[in-house]
């Protein structure tokens, strides 16, 4: 515990302390302490309200679609259809994949000269040509938001799986007896036991997903026209590449 304070605690207090100066990265000019200035500052800057919208967005729809998903992967593992345990086993691999290496290999996918997916939409007539899908923001946000459903759907898949296999089968047995359908059985039943690993993997999966940052820098790097900057990345921005320490501390606190 002492450890964990020491690593954690420290650096929310100096964070806070930053926050209440003007300083800069290197310590090129003296420090000015401004009070609640930085945090004024980004209260009436539009964009750093914009920014909490895209964060938001990319949060509830990343995580909503990734239980989604998860969910009806676990239930499909469950079933035991042929070639579950290959499945299963196939899961971990976009997991298991650095999220640098899984946003390189989408960045390439989504590239306007050689890219995949505009390969594979051409071959199939959906389009006449090339589209240079991130010069758009709201694309390049929902793109973004596809890659991370494909790194982290496994990840909720495999927990609600581990938890579907601890389920007591007697409960679902007595309501198909007394004449309940799949439907009633998986609503009234088993989504009930479901909920305190659905709970888990949704506090883990938003918590990660809000503070989002990598995916973002290799993909689009923020661009265009910062339709992909979360506050994640608007803190990287205001401290490392602008040089304003207290305004960004001012962002991530």
């Amino acid at each position: 515990l002492l450890i964990i304070l020491g690593i954690t605690l420290q650096p929310i207090l100096s964070t806070f302390y930053l926050s209440f100066f003007k300083t800069t990265l290197g310590k090129i000019t003296p420090d000015i302490f401004v009070g609640l200035g930085n945090y004024t500052d980004l209260l009436l800057d539009p964009l750093f309200w914009q920014t909490i919208q895209r964060t938001l967005y990319f949060t509830f729809v990343s995580v909503g679609l990734e239980l989604v998903l998860g969910l009806a992967i676990a239930q499909l593992i469950h079933s035991h259809p042929p070639g579950w345990r290959f499945l299963r086993t196939s899961l971990i691999i976009p997991w298991a994949v650095p999220t640098i290496v899984n946003a390189t290999m989408w960045r390439w996918i989504y590239n306007a000269d050689y890219g995949a997916l505009n390969g594979l939409l051409l071959n199939l007539g959906l389009i006449d040509k090339y589209i240079p899908w991130l010069t758009y923001p709201q694309t390049a946000m929902n793109l973004v938001i596809l890659a991370d459903i494909w790194h982290s759907v496994p990840f909720i898949a495999l927990i609600l799986q581990a938890a579907l296999a601890t389920l007591p089968t007697e409960l679902e047995e007595a309501a198909a007896v007394d004449g309940a359908n799949a439907l009633k059985r998986f609503l009234l039943i088993r989504l009930p036991l479901l909920r305190s690993a659905i709970l888990v993997a949704l506090v883990i999966r938003t918590v990660e997903a809000f503070r989002v940052f990598d995916i973002i820098y290799v993909i689009t790097n923020g661009g265009p026209a910062f339709g992909t900057v979360t506050v994640s990345f608007l803190t990287y921005l205001e401290t490392f590449s602008y040089g304003n320490v207290g305004r960004g501390a001012a962002v991530s606190f």
